[in-house]
C-alpha cells in the first residue's frame, strides 16, 4: 500500500486529504509544517508527499528543498489556493503543481499519475 505525507497548515485541508485519501487506498499521514514533515520523512517513509506553499515557520519552497536535498527522487506534489507560485521558477523542483479546490479530482488524478511511474 503506498503512503501519502500530506503537510498543511490548515486542520481542515489535513482532515479532507487524509479521508479522501485513505478512501482511495493509501496510508496517509499529516505533517502541519515543514519541520514536522521533514521529521516524518524517515519515521512514515512516504511514497509521495502533498506539500502546502504558504504555512508558518518554514514554507513549502524551502521544505521541498530539504526534501530534494535528503530523498531526490520522492514525488511531491505543491498544492496551493494561490495559483500565480505555478510560474515561480522556485516550485518547478516539484513534480506537480495542484490549485486546492474542493474537488480533488485532479489532485488524486496526478497522484495516480506519479505513484504508477515506480
Amino acid at each position: 500500500m503506498k503512503r501519502i505525507l500530506v503537510v498543511d497548515d490548515e486542520e481542515n485541508i489535513r482532515v479532507l486529504y487524509r479521508e479522501e485519501l485513505e478512501e482511495e487506498g493509501y496510508t496517509v499521514d499529516v505533517a502541519a509544517n515543514g519541520r514536522e514533515a521533514l521529521n516524518k520523512l524517515n519515521t512514515f517513509n512516504p511514497d509521495l508527499i502533498t506539500l502546502d506553499i504558504k504555512m508558518p515557520e518554514m514554507d513549502g519552497v524551502e521544505t521541498l528543498r530539504r526534501i530534494r536535498g535528503i530523498q531526490r527522487d520522492l514525488p511531491v506534489i505543491l498544492c496551493s489556493a494561490y495559483g500565480e507560485y505555478k510560474q515561480d521558477l522556485t516550485t518547478w523542483a516539484s513534480d506537480a503543481y495542484v490549485i486546492k479546490t474542493s474537488d480533488l479530482t485532479e489532485l488524486k488524478d496526478t497522484i495516480k499519475i506519479l505513484l504508477s511511474k515506480d
